[in-house]
């Protein structure tokens, strides 16, 4: 297993790690890679990454679609980060993307997204490689 750590800089955010993944899989014989995110409030997913506003507008359509006002039952003192767990379960926490001769088969526009949902803070991804 490989790991990539992440500093996130705002509460909702995407951040491209297509590269980090590629760099991770390179020469890698097996037939997939799964992108895993070990958190409750955060997520993965494969998107446009050919513009950065795609990703802008995942981050304000998240937002839009869960609210921060909402009559909220989960509530930590000073954590106040309920839409975060909701906003995290609309992405996933695990992508499979297969390889193909050790590179990612990602379409020419794809690239991989980690979502945070309840930063800054600092994360983690996991890589394996599937037989």
């Amino acid at each position: 297993m490989r790991r990539i750590d992440l500093q996130t800089e705002r509460r909702t955010q995407l951040v491209d790690i297509t590269r980090q993944v590629r760099d991770a899989v390179a020469g890698s014989e097996g037939a997939a890679a799964l992108v895993y995110v070990p958190h409750t409030t955060a997520g993965v997913t494969i998107n446009e990454h050919a513009d950065p506003a795609v990703a802008r507008d995942f981050e304000k359509a998240l937002e839009l679609l869960v609210g921060d006002e909402w009559g909220w039952e989960h509530i930590e003192e000073g954590e106040e980060n309920a839409p975060s767990h909701i906003r995290a379960a609309l992405m996933s926490p695990q992508v499979l993307i297969p390889l193909d001769g050790g590179e990612l088969a990602l379409g020419p526009w794809q690239g991989i997204f980690f979502c945070e949902c309840d930063g800054p803070r600092r994360r983690t991804v996991y890589l394996s490689i599937l037989a």
